[in-house]
């Protein structure tokens, strides 16, 4: 099955930047094949009722499971947009995009249900520290706590969407650690981000100080790889993107509330898993990601390999099952983001989100007359 791409040209977006990096917002590629018609999805009852939103920033970290968090599904207003939707369910944009193929994400119109990717598949990783998977532009923190009275480590993890560097200025892979926290930075745009501007007809000040001009938010963690920041900005709606100049963005409450918590020191493993499988519950789940414009690792020899491995850890609940083929296929090719159970089944994925997700209330902020170029605008 064949995976087009298309690439979305870049509007005249703001600019945001970090110490040696910069952050400007440039829309992520867009897949528009594989499949070119969507089918017409199983829904959730428009008479079900209406939870409240689930806690999604701070999980449980089950012991030899993989999977954490849970679907939600929400059912939009006319007004609404995927930019304000996102921010208040802990997604990004593209996260939010990306689950739900053929809504149209400037206007879903009334009543249209509007999934919430808030379950994970942890990345194949150490759970220690900071581990950052740009392929799926999401942070994780992980943190154990010791039980007083049995003496056991409680492990959770903190997760939250975060913007990237742009293809020409990709976000490093790798570990580091964190060097320097700073209240308020002071932003002084490298050499090479102010030409950019300048060319752009957009010139920059050498030194932007603290304050609601400065991209780099009011918190920023510094990182032992030179020039790299975990920041927060001044245009939260282009936190789930592909926006900076290698810099690590977070909506502002949620690198405020990393500040606090995170010490110097502290650990930082970055890396690129388009493709993610893991176990919950004895059941095996894969979750696929539009890779990066400049991955190059052929999709389905990945999804094998990790598939492959997952099994391999599985123990007593990978013995004898049998996976549905058709399934991944369509799993790697829509890209969705969403963990899916891949055993052997009846049910497509339709199905499964209407039966798993949790219907919620939708409490995205209002902005009467919100249109695409206003929405554009406030990035």
């Amino acid at each position: 099955m064949n995976i087009v791409v298309r690439r979305v040209a870049a509007a005249p977006f703001l600019a945001a930047a970090a110490v040696a990096s910069g952050c400007v917002f440039v829309p992520r590629e867009e897949v528009v094949g594989a499949p070119a018609v969507v089918e017409a999805p199983a829904a959730p009852s428009r008479e079900a009722p209406r939870l409240d939103p689930l806690e999604t920033r701070h999980l449980a970290v089950v012991s030899g499971e993989d999977v954490v968090g849970a679907m939600q599904v929400l059912f939009t207003r006319y007004e609404d947009t995927f930019t304000r939707i996102a921010r208040p369910y802990n997604v990004g944009y593209d996260e939010l995009r990306a689950a739900n193929p053929g809504v149209d994400h400037w206007l879903p119109g009334d009543e249209t249900p509007v999934y919430l990717p808030t379950a994970f598949v942890l990345p194949d990783a150490p759970r220690e520290g900071i581990v950052i998977n740009v392929a799926a532009m999401r942070l994780y923190y992980y943190t154990a706590k010791k039980d007083a009275e049995t003496g056991e480590s409680a492990l959770s993890v903190t997760t939250h969407p975060i913007g990237i560097g742009r293809v020409d200025w990709a976000t490093p892979l790798g570990e580091a650690t964190v060097t320097e926290k700073v209240r308020d930075p002071t932003w002084y745009p490298p050499a090479s981000v102010r030409k950019e501007h300048a060319e752009a007809g957009d010139p920059l000040p050498a030194v932007v100080p603290p304050g609601p001009d400065n991209p780099l938010g009011a918190h920023a963690l510094a990182l032992s790889l030179p020039g790299y920041l975990l920041h927060g900005t001044n245009k939260p709606a282009g936190v789930g993107m592909r926006v900076s100049h290698g810099c690590i963005r977070l909506y502002p409450e949620d690198i405020a509330a990393l500040f606090e918590r995170v010490s110097r020191g502290t650990k930082v493993r970055i890396v690129d898993q388009p493709v993610l499988a893991g176990w919950r519950g004895g059941e095996l789940y894969l979750e696929v990601h539009q890779p990066l414009e400049e991955d190059e690792r052929d999709l389905a020899a990945e999804v094998e390999r990790v598939r492959a491995s997952a099994l391999e850890r599985g123990g007593p609940a990978a013995a004898g099952m049998e996976l549905d083929r058709e399934l991944i296929a369509r799993i790697t090719a829509e890209q969705r983001g969403i963990p899916f159970p891949v055993r052997k089944s009846d049910r497509t994925p339709e199905q499964y989100l209407v039966a798993a997700a949790r219907v919620v209330e939708n409490i995205a902020p209002i902005q009467r007359e919100q249109t695409a170029s206003t929405a554009i605008e406030s990035l």
